[in-house]
């Protein structure tokens, strides 16, 4: 994978002005100047140009962009679709349907055993158009993603992420209280001959990011914390 197409973004492949024209995109072609400009602020790693590093940020940067606005599974080009599984903290992994019929990505990175009146968040009840507008209600300049470390590199990459927002907007009836949120976590992919992806499996924290919602007192209509 190039780590940088032609006029297209700096940091995922496959978005040249030829590529947002012929891809079918969910919503329109993204935009994410100001997700690039809200990681170019806060990162804590610049990798060189060319480097086993930046190959695999790009990588998951732009798989990431496929699997959430791309419409049409056939023209992901960083995934094998037929064969490609997705497996949280050592559990059963998914296939690319099976994510689907849970709603998405934040449901199955979010899954949990915790019984229904203890979750913050549910994945049971969101589907992925709520998920997706959750958070980006929490996150309005986006949840940033960087690779702080890389432990090997393919077939079998392994490597540490970070992600990271401000909570500026709020939490179903929670209010923001504009602190950083970050989550690290360890990501293994497993690329077949043609450098796709045939499985990605994440560990992390799922406490991380949920407990830093929860910070703040419930607002009243009016505005004003609950007070006891």
């Amino acid at each position: 994978m190039a780590t940088s197409d032609v006029g297209g973004n700096k940091y995922r492949s496959y978005m040249t002005p030829e590529d947002l024209k012929t891809t079918q995109w969910i919503a329109g072609p993204p935009d994410y100047t100001i997700i690039d400009k809200f990681f170019e602020e806060g990162r804590t790693k610049v990798w060189p140009a060319g480097s086993l590093e930046e190959y695999v940020q790009n990588l998951v940067k732009t798989w990431e962009m496929e699997l959430v606005h791309k419409a049409n599974p056939d023209q992901y080009k960083t995934l094998d679709v037929k064969t490609c599984v997705l497996g949280v903290n050592g559990k059963k992994c998914l296939t690319l349907e099976e994510v689907g019929k849970i709603g998405g990505g934040y449901n199955a990175f979010l899954q949990t055993s915790l019984p229904p009146k203890l979750r913050v968040y549910d994945p049971e009840q969101e589907t992925n158009e709520s998920s997706l507008a959750a958070f980006r209600q929490v996150f309005p300049r986006g949840f940033a993603l960087e690779v702080v470390q890389v432990y090997s590199g393919p077939p079998v990459i392994a490597y540490k992420y970070r992600h990271w927002g401000y909570m500026e907007g709020s939490y179903k009836d929670l209010p923001p209280t504009g602190e950083l949120i970050e989550v690290f976590g360890i990501a293994i992919f497993e690329l077949n001959e043609e450098s796709k992806i045939v499985k990605a499996e994440f560990f992390h924290d799922r406490g991380e990011l949920l407990a830093a919602l929860i910070k703040a007192e419930p607002a009243t209509p009016s505005g004003c914390p609950v007070m006891a």
